[in-house]
């Protein structure tokens, strides 16, 4: 992926027969056609029209940086609470609504938002970090020197899925299960995937959680599902619905984007091995090379929100009413904010990328987000040797996640 950024986008489709809701857009291109692509948007229409599809109404699509980061922060013109991906935006709204502290806007998102950061602050997550650091180095030394393996099933299912259960307290024994019902609700992981599957299996995490959240009010501990089932704002506790449906939320968000960032990681190493061989000298920091991973990664591809008021983008109104998705995938290769961002460069610095969004729906574990992956680079650094590919990468069948869901590969001990 070093195309220069200086000649004109290959892409010579019909941007208006380009569809960004069906996930075949996504998997069926290959990456350098993706970035032409969101090139010519942001080139010729960086606020898109984009045309009602499958009974579905249109949408704008949002494709420059600076356009994007807007929009984030302003949330007096946007609302998160009739949906935040395209998912639930087209058809209507989210049930979760007023209740999931991602689609709550005002006051009930400042005050609920509050509470649920003590269990996210650094001091506070200590003692997961490092259950991360030890659960990344045990899992890299099983798998170390193996013919083959998919580094997807052995390892990255496991580190966020894993880290996510050690904040909320989840048994061991249920973790496997929690893991295999979010796959199901999100990425499918393949076009088999079926609307009620989803359904089903988030039905089955809202139980779950239902239920824990019982076990822990009247035996809590110091775990966020125990802050949740036993805080109150205002003097009065939270709703049923807002423990089980934040519950939900930081197990979705906890998981796929942390695993696809793992999965893109290893892979990225081994398409760009000269990378490999910077970071393996240390030439460039853990902390610099995680923000290049989630630039590249961007597992999120997009975020939504509808216009409160008519407003005007880039000369262009969008009337009240209207739903506005924020494409990250293409706002972190925008060439006026990154210096040519089709290289992948360890070493990047400022790297202000939009992975985790900005104003007051900035990603809730960012900072455990950013642990996850140094954790990853450091025991790579410091216990692989060298990393090949051992068949081809099978991408997520999915309009929001941008990743893979099985990577065969070897990895060499260092020693």
């Amino acid at each position: 992926m070093t195309t220069s950024t200086d000649t004109a986008p290959a892409f010579q489709g019909d941007l208006d027969a380009v569809d960004l809701t069906d996930p075949r857009t996504f998997v069926t291109d290959t990456a350098d056609q993706l970035h032409d692509l969101w090139q010519r948007l942001r080139t010729e229409r960086p606020v898109h029209h984009h045309r009602p599809t499958g009974g579905r109404p249109a949408f704008w699509a949002l494709t420059r940086y600076d356009d994007v980061v807007a929009v984030y922060k302003d949330n007096a013109r946007f609302t998160s609470e009739r949906g935040n991906v395209l998912a639930t935006l087209l058809q209507g709204g989210d049930t979760a609504a007023g209740k999931m502290l991602a689609v709550t806007d005002g006051s009930r998102h400042r005050a609920i938002r509050t509470l649920m950061l003590k269990s996210f602050s650094p001091r506070a997550l200590s003692h997961v970090v490092e259950q991360v650091n030890k659960r990344t180095r045990d899992l890299l030394g099983q798998v170390l020197d193996q013919e083959s393996f998919d580094y997807a099933e052995a390892i990255a299912e496991h580190i966020p899925m894993g880290t996510i259960c050690d904040l909320m307290a989840v048994p061991p024994q249920d973790r496997q299960q929690l893991l295999d019902w979010n796959k199901q609700v999100l990425s499918a992981d393949n076009s088999d995937g079926s609307p009620e599957d989803a359904w089903l299996a988030r039905n089955e995490i809202l139980l779950y959680f239902s239920d824990l959240a019982r076990h822990r009010r009247k035996k809590p501990g110091d775990d966020v599902v125990s802050t949740l089932a036993t805080a109150e704002i205002e003097g009065r506790p939270l709703t049923e619905e807002e423990i089980v449906f934040n519950c939900y939320s930081l197990i979705i968000g906890g998981d796929e984007s942390s695993r696809m960032a793992s999965i893109g990681t290893i892979l990225a190493f081994i398409e760009h091995p000269e990378q490999w061989r910077r970071f393996k000298a240390g030439e460039v920091t853990v902390e610099s090379a995680t923000e290049e991973v989630l630039r590249w990664t961007t597992p999120a591809m997009h975020f939504g929100r509808r216009a409160k008021e008519d407003v005007e983008i880039g000369g262009r109104l969008i009337p009240a009413g209207d739903i506005v998705t924020l494409w990250n995938t293409s706002a972190n290769f925008d060439e006026t904010t990154f210096a040519d961002p089709r290289r992948y460069d360890l070493g990047r610095t400022p790297n202000k990328h939009a992975t985790f969004g900005f104003g007051p729906h900035f990603c809730l574990g960012a900072f455990l987000g950013r642990e996850e992956l140094k954790a990853l680079l450091v025991a790579l650094r410091e216990m692989v040797g060298g990393i090949e590919s051992r068949g081809s990468a099978e991408r997520v069948f999915s309009n929001f996640l941008y990743g893979y869901s099985s990577l065969p590969v070897s990895l060499r001990s260092a020693w």
